[in-house]
């Protein structure tokens, strides 16, 4: 008969782990860093979580792995003005959410593709930063049309089992690193929150600093005598979901995630 576990914690191959509640809180990373396809992405995924983090201490980083340039309905738009812009707007994002490093890949927007050279490009960066905690896109979540998001999840994935092992990518001179945890924002089966009580404009600040995404991501027309009503009412449905993100533990505010320890 096969063991419940192999002694260590671990379920065997094949077998399915028991439904746990959501659990509450990691313990605070001295690094933590956030994965995403592009600019505006952490704020919407975890920028509560990290503004919460660097009021502890956390040196917060940022990786966009593609460069922005599909973030507009315009067909003349200045693509490289607009690569610049959206570059700016992440940076000053973050540094509403306490500031710390930002990078990009600059694939090209919408043509992010989940192979060795971009897997490479991260582990590096994994290794380099050595966060303490990760933060990325669920690539699992069912029903998700955009391919950089899913392409995002699966090399934020693969480059942490990259990093941590000595013999992946061995001629990258850099020593392995492997973080304690994995949190996945917009998770397909979420089982983490983390209690955002009180950083509710603070997310909103970060979101609303990627200008360029006004009319196309909020719905909302700059420039307009509707524009204060439109954030006023994107505060709401914010407001809302991080409500609902918190009551699977019983809190007012929180942002869930799908953990994953011991990685």
């Amino acid at each position: 008969m096969v063991p419940l576990d192999d002694g260590n914690g671990h379920m065997p191959v094949g077998d399915l782990p028991h439904t746990m509640p959501a659990t509450l809180n990691v313990r605070p990373p001295h690094v933590a860093l956030a994965i995403a396809a592009h600019p505006d992405d952490v704020d919407f995924g975890c920028g509560a979580t990290l503004a919460k983090w660097a009021a502890g201490g956390c040196h917060l980083h940022v990786l966009v792995l593609t460069d922005g340039s599909k973030g507009s309905w315009d067909p003349t738009q200045d693509l490289a003005g607009l690569i610049d812009t959206r570059h700016r707007e992440q940076r000053d994002a973050l540094a509403c959410l306490g500031g710390g490093v930002v990078e990009f890949l600059d694939a090209p927007d919408g043509e992010l593709e989940a192979g060795l050279l971009e897997r490479r490009r991260v582990c590096e960066v994994i290794r380099r930063v050595q966060p303490e905690v990760v933060l990325g896109h669920d690539p699992w979540r069912r029903y998700r049309l955009h391919p950089d998001h899913r392409n995002a999840g699966w090399l934020t994935t693969d480059a942490i089992v990259a990093a941590r092992d000595p013999h992946f990518f061995a001629d990258m001179g850099i020593e392995p690193h492997r973080p304690r945890a994995l949190m996945l924002w917009e998770a397909d089966e979420p089982n983490h929150v983390e209690d955002t009580t009180g950083y509710l404009d603070t997310k909103l600040a970060a979101i609303t600093a990627h200008r360029s995404q006004h009319l196309s991501t909020l719905g909302i027309e700059p420039g307009t005598e509707a524009f204060t009503a439109g954030i006023a009412s994107f505060r709401r449905r914010l407001k809302a979901q991080m409500a609902e993100h918190g009551a699977l533990v019983g809190l007012g505010s929180g942002e869930a995630f799908r953990l994953i320890e011991g990685i």
